[in-house]
């Protein structure tokens, strides 16, 4: 059973707070508690609150430095993320925050590296993230870490929103697209037939847009192009697929829209840092130890 200590601060926005408490505390494996005096704890989350341009208190800030000495994996929703950088903890570090408070961030701790535009970013055991939604996927990063794609999918489920979303993936879009450039149909049907061969001049097609007008509006739409896109989903639903079944690689490897078993071996261990069978046996021994300890 891992330990999540939700850490609110004075002012704290309650939206900020609730995210963690209910998308973590739904998920068998952990133990969530909300505080307001840090205790040791695997995961420490701190959510947004009001006036980041204040420090939080110096015993704050000494626990937080505390945690990350420990070992503790800290997430920073929103404002949080100020929390973070007045302890010195994101020091030479990539970091994000609401795309309201970026400026702000980078005038009062221009050691921090502020990455603009994305969901939320990941640096060693630091996770920092836009506001509102991106808690959430933030969280469900969290959950997809800890205890699998599969973990993450149902988890997404229950609070009704996609686990699959990346935190590279940009928070808000700067150019106002026609309403026929919402391709979020397009995006349902490839992940309807990942197991197809699919091609841009395909999804194009389904969009109504020219080639070239369609990767534009897909990459402002999700941050990547289409078949970058397309190789993420084939690669999580490979995850789960490991995760939850006996199939050999290469039955995995042509559901999942990769062909051969030599294909999918080669773009799963660029990906993700394992091979197949290696990633199934990490999994189901981290699966046993979780169960063996709750």
């Amino acid at each position: 059973m891992l330990t999540v200590a939700i850490l609110a601060l004075p002012d704290v926005y309650p939206l900020d707070l609730s995210i963690p408490a209910h998308v973590l505390g739904t998920q068998p494996g952990y133990a969530v508690e909300v505080v307001r005096e840090l205790k040791p704890a695997d995961v420490v989350v701190v959510p947004g609150y009001e006036n980041p341009e204040t420090a939080p208190a110096a015993e704050h800030l000494d626990a937080l430095r505390e945690a990350h000495a420990r070992g503790s994996r800290i997430t920073a929703i929103c404002t949080g993320t100020f929390a973070l950088a007045f302890a010195g903890l994101l020091d030479g570090r990539d970091a994000t925050t609401h795309w309201r408070y970026l400026e702000l961030l980078r005038a009062l701790r221009p050691s921090v590296k502020v990455l603009e535009n994305r969901l939320f970013v990941e640096d060693g055991t630091l996770l920092t993230s836009a506001g509102g939604g991106a808690g959430i996927d933030a969280c469900l990063h969290l959950i997809r870490t800890d205890f699998g794609a599969a973990a993450a999918h149902e988890a997404g489920r229950e609070v009704v929103a996609s686990p699959a979303r990346d935190g590279a993936e940009p928070q808000y879009i700067d150019v106002l697209s026609p309403m026929r450039a919402d391709l979020t149909a397009v995006r349902s049907w490839a992940m309807a037939h990942l197991g197809e061969a699919i091609t841009v001049d395909q999804l194009a097609m389904r969009s109504n847009l020219g080639r070239r007008t369609f990767i534009r509006h897909f990459e402002r739409e999700t941050g990547y192009s289409p078949m970058r896109w397309v190789t993420m989903q084939r690669v999580l639903s490979a995850r789960r697929l490991l995760e939850t079944s006996d199939w050999p690689v290469d039955r995995i490897a042509a559901a999942t829209g990769f062909g051969t078993g030599s294909n999918f071996r080669s773009v799963f261990r660029r990906e993700v840092g394992a091979t197949p069978s290696g990633y199934r046996k990490a999994y189901l021994g981290t699966l046993g130890e979780a169960m063996s300890g709750a």
